[in-house]
């Protein structure tokens, strides 16, 4: 089975490997746009992006799977908040949908993202580490390295496998 995520991203693919490390897979990764802001402010913009990466990745590659992650925020009354939301798509055009673990940010990061500044931006500078978006992200900062940003896209991808695995068996 081929496996394409929609992105480029090396957490994003790593993400996927690691949840699937025990399967007889083949993933890869593409480089295809979300269609929704640069930082994905909420849950509907952030899964939307998602799906918009599962759905261009399998009409842009001859994969079997298609995935997409894409990581966004979420202000509430209490602060905000680090999410994420994955997709799958196949080839037959089924899509299946999941949502992962939250965080609350720090109240200077915050700031940066309400000021416009992307969060991969705003934690970059904070650290003074090049690229965390694509290491450890802010997940992996305010966790101390307990959670990862690949395991936090790795666990959407195997909720996301468990439903898709759960369809097929119905059929």
């Amino acid at each position: 089975m081929r496996i394409v995520v929609g992105s480029l991203n090396p957490a994003k693919i790593n993400a996927v490997k690691q949840a699937l490390i025990n399967e007889n897979v083949e993933v890869d990764g593409i480089n295809v746009p979300s269609d929704v802001a640069d930082q994905p402010i909420g849950d509907e913009e952030t899964k939307q992006g998602a799906i918009n990466r599962a759905l261009a990745t399998v009409k842009a590659s001859e994969a079997d799977i298609g995935i997409g992650l894409e990581g966004g925020v979420v202000d509430t009354n209490e602060g905000m908040l680090v999410n994420n939301w994955g997709a799958l798509a196949t080839a037959d055009g089924d899509v299946f949908v999941a949502s992962g673990m939250r965080i609350y940010l720090q109240e200077e990061i915050a700031q940066g993202v309400r000021s416009g500044k992307e969060l991969g931006v705003v934690m970059a500078e904070f650290t003074k580490k090049h690229d965390v978006r694509s290491k450890e992200g802010a997940v992996g900062i305010f966790t101390n390295g307990y959670v990862t940003r690949v395991e936090m896209f790795s666990h959407v991808v195997r909720i996301l496998f468990g439903l898709y695995n759960y369809h097929s068996k119905k059929d």
